[in-house]
């Protein structure tokens, strides 16, 4: 089996779908493996590396080819000269880009979504939202913490004490999870609030402190594939209150919430940032989705009301060396817990196969697509 790794083309795009370490491992399990000439010099990864670990290097490594990895969707052009029913593994954005998988289809190859992979015990390993959203929340922290005027920790010297900065997390999935802990291994005054119950335990586990609309219900339980869903209007009338109490008393916040398959859920709305102190920080991580704060602008950085609003898009790519390395890992574990030796190749199951696939045989097949 020969296994292709693109150089990414999308702006500001800067990890790889492969590293060296993954590349040897690749082979051990039998395949060839060719990387696109300066695939990994935005990580960090030269090319002599690749060619140490045993890739073929070059500018064409797509001819022949039964796989081809990538982080963000290739351009279907470049998939020119691949085997037929040729596997695409990479982030898809099956909803949002519709056009791109027609286009799959039309060139006879195996569109695989990873962003679709089931969130099922045995498939923890191959979650790159959960490796890459880890990522975000821990590079929210530090972008905040550029961002804001002050120092995190409390600080007393003999000049005086310098209070710790209140870093208030909304939505605690994995990128908050991890926002929450490094905000407190930086020494901020940490605060969170999440819709699923089940969070709250999570929340005080990392030494913060939870904020939960009381007497009204959210979601129990963990909600679909963890993500939160939908809720009462009740609810959120509750929740915008309580939020609006306690965001006033902020130097920092930071927002993760996404549903799948819909805009971001708005979190904080302007008369809402209005209420904090100039100076205050906002990092939205969902501004990609539509945003969770009212007046971010994917890729800037705003002011409004004397708020900073930081909307830094991709921002696994700012860290693009370790996100790489996990990525490239998830889609390493994918690749060899299916493997057959045998065929030499991997085969899918049922499962697993039916929730990532999205083209098959010059069409699209996956059933959450309409089809």
């Amino acid at each position: 089996m020969k296994i292709a790794v693109l150089r990414e083309q999308a702006d500001g795009e800067r990890r790889v779908a492969a590293t060296p370490e993954t590349v040897r491992k690749l082979r051990a399990l039998g395949a060839d493996v060719a990387v696109e000439a300066g695939a990994g010099d935005r990580a960090g990864f030269a090319d002599a590396a690749y060619a140490e670990a045993g890739a073929t290097v070059g500018d064409d490594p797509v001819a022949g080819a039964d796989a081809v990895l990538g982080v963000q969707g290739p351009d279907p052009a470049r998939l020119a000269g691949a085997a037929a029913g040729a596997w695409v593994v990479a982030i898809l954005d099956p909803t949002g880009r519709r056009d791109r998988l027609d286009a799959y289809a039309a060139a006879g190859v195996e569109a695989l979504a990873m962003e679709w992979m089931p969130r099922i015990t045995r498939a923890q390993s191959m979650d790159v939202l959960s490796s890459q959203s880890n990522l975000s929340g821990y590079k929210a922290v530090l972008d905040a913490a550029a961002e804001y005027g002050r120092a995190f920790p409390m600080m007393m010297t003999a000049a005086g004490t310098v209070a710790a900065a209140r870093v208030f997390v909304m939505g605690v999935g994995v990128a908050g999870l991890q926002a929450i802990a490094t905000a407190r291994r930086l020494g901020a005054q940490v605060s969170a609030t999440d819709v699923r119950s089940a969070t709250r335990e999570q929340i005080q586990s990392l030494g913060a402190k939870p904020i939960f609309v009381e007497g009204v219900a959210g979601i129990e339980g963990e909600g679909a594939g963890g993500y939160a869903g939908e809720t009462s209007e009740e609810y959120r009338r509750a929740q915008a209150e309580l939020v609006s109490a306690h965001i006033a008393k902020q130097d920092v916040v930071i927002t993760t919430a996404l549903i799948p398959g819909r805009p971001a859920p708005r979190l904080v709305s302007d008369a809402q940032l209005a209420t904090m102190r100039p100076g205050s920080v906002v990092i939205d991580l969902a501004v990609e989705q539509g945003g969770n704060v009212e007046g971010a602008v994917a890729g800037e950085v705003v002011e409004r009301h004397g708020v900073r609003i930081v909307g830094h898009r991709n921002v696994p790519s700012r860290l693009a060396s370790d996100a790489s390395a996990l990525y490239s890992r998830n889609l390493l574990n994918f690749l060899s817990a299916f493997w057959d030796k045998e065929q030499g190749r991997p085969v899918l199951d049922a499962e697993i196969g039916d929730a990532i696939r999205l083209t098959r045989g010059g069409m699209v097949v996956n059933a959450r697509l309409g089809v």
